[in-house]
């Protein structure tokens, strides 16, 4: 299974909350939509055919978390998972991607992740082999002599057994990794990729096109004079790739796909027609997004150059801030398809503080990692960091909301002086209180012109 079976609705919500500050009702629906994926596996019998993934569409302004939710997913669940921009996809006959070229997408990122399992299930069985090539290169016999004829051929190769044997401890305890030595390697075939952007998965055509050329040119092979510590790494690979059956890889990874996978559609609402009689101009591409997206989020089978590909079970996550449109401005037979909707609250002055001071990946705790590598410690007081959250949410109300975003542009207008200055010459030591914060932002913020600009 794809999932961990111990990884409950209550831990996945912990483990976000990690990052996340507050929004617990859109954690709560999301955490049980990923639980709901390892719960049908456990189902017997057609029952499990019949239970449909309940899509979700996150609401709420810019900032608040919806984005990062979405990334946070895609490292804690073992799962395929794509995160797509609605305004990327067009109706066929614009200009635009197919849209059935996320789950294209999808496919060979599971394929790819599967791969790399299998591939770390063979590594130590592929490292001796990769070994033995290498003593092969160092130890390559030079141009064969006669043997006299007191000579004993068994004394020759138990030497050359000796000698093979002494090389290979070495190389096992990388006493020989700087030595350079010249290898046979694979031609990386890794040109730009043949493109066709167009209707009815040209897009695929186009890869499809490039595997064919490069096939007719065979398995070119090139020799690459590399330090031995490198061509272990290179032939490693090679050997790991011969080991594994990608047909089994494959198979599994399209299972996987069908069974487990996400796909997150951000800026949903862009493709949302904002007029209620349809209109001309730009809704009607945007209308045809959601007709091509309908048939995926139902149920439809996509071709991918693995296979084909069943969405029925595919979770789908919608999000997007719905300022000037709105849920019900999406095409009727779209909305039922996202049953269940979470609306994510505006960030407080108080939010602020907690997502400067809690996460594990806060930005107190960045700016002090990156300033630590020029010898300087820096530190932030309590009121300091009040301060900087105050000053965010006055100018998210009279510029502007665009949530925890505004962080990043007042850290670097505050830090921009010591982060231009500090060049690791000497220690320091920098302790930043509220009234020195408030100095450094005062002006800018309580002038509105220019914190349209500058914050």
């Amino acid at each position: 299974m794809s999932m961990d079976s111990n990884l409950t609705p209550r831990m996945i919500v912990e483990e976000l909350d990690n990052y996340i500050i507050g929004q617990a009702d859109a954690k709560r629906t999301v955490a049980i939509a990923l639980r709901n994926r390892w719960r049908r596996q456990q189902v017997k019998g057609d029952l499990q055919d019949e239970i449909l993934p309940s899509n979700i569409i996150l609401m709420g302004p810019t900032g608040v978390g919806k984005t990062e939710i979405a990334r946070r997913l895609s490292n804690l669940v073992e799962a395929p998972f794509i995160k797509v921009e609605a305004t990327k996809f067009t109706e066929v006959g614009y200009v635009g991607r197919d849209v059935e070229s996320m789950i294209r997408e999808l496919a060979d990122r599971s394929v790819r992740m599967v791969r790399q399992e299998h591939e770390e299930k063979v590594q130590e069985r592929a490292k001796e082999l990769a070994r033995e090539r290498l003593l092969d290169v160092m130890l390559s016999p030079e141009p064969t002599q006669e043997l006299k004829p007191d000579e004993d051929s068994s004394d020759t190769d138990s030497t050359e057994s000796s000698t093979r044997t002494k090389f290979r401890e070495k190389l096992k305890e990388g006493r020989l990794a700087n030595r350079e030595i010249e290898i046979d390697v694979k031609k990386d075939h890794s040109s730009p990729m043949l493109k066709v952007f167009g209707p009815l998965g040209m897009e695929e055509m186009g890869m499809n096109l490039q595997e064919m050329m490069s096939g007719l040119t065979g398995k070119q092979r090139k020799k690459r004079r590399v330090k031995i510590s490198e061509a272990e790494e290179l032939l490693c690979k090679e050997e790991a790739a011969k080991l594994i059956d990608m047909d089994t890889v494959t198979k599994e990874a399209l299972k996987r796909v069908e069974n487990a996978g996400i796909v997150f559609i951000d800026e949903i609402d862009k493709v949302a027609s904002r007029s209620a009689k349809g209109g001309g101009g730009p809704d009607v591409s945007r209308e045809g997004v959601q007709r091509d997206l309908l048939p995926l989020v139902e149920g439809a089978t996509v071709t991918t150059k693995h296979g084909m590909v069943r969405t029925d079970h595919i979770l789908f996550v919608a999000s997007g801030a719905f300022h000037v449109s709105k849920p019900s401005d999406l095409i009727p037979e779209l909305q039922g398809r996202f049953p269940i909707r979470v609306e994510m609250h505006s960030l407080t002055e108080n939010d602020f503080y907690l997502i400067l001071t809690q996460p594990k990946n806060a930005l107190l705790k960045q700016y002090h990692a990156l300033l630590k590598a020029e010898n300087v410690n820096l530190e932030f007081t309590d009121d300091a960091v009040l301060q900087i959250a105050r000053t965010a949410a006055r100018v998210n109300d009279e510029v502007e909301n665009i949530g925890a975003r505004r962080l990043h542009t007042i850290m670097t207008t505050l830090l921009e002086d010591l982060l231009f200055e500090c060049d690791g010459s000497e220690p320091k030591d920098i302790s930043m209180d509220a009234d020195e914060v408030q100095s450094r932002l005062d002006s800018i913020a309580s002038n509105k012109d220019l914190s349209q600009y500058i914050l």
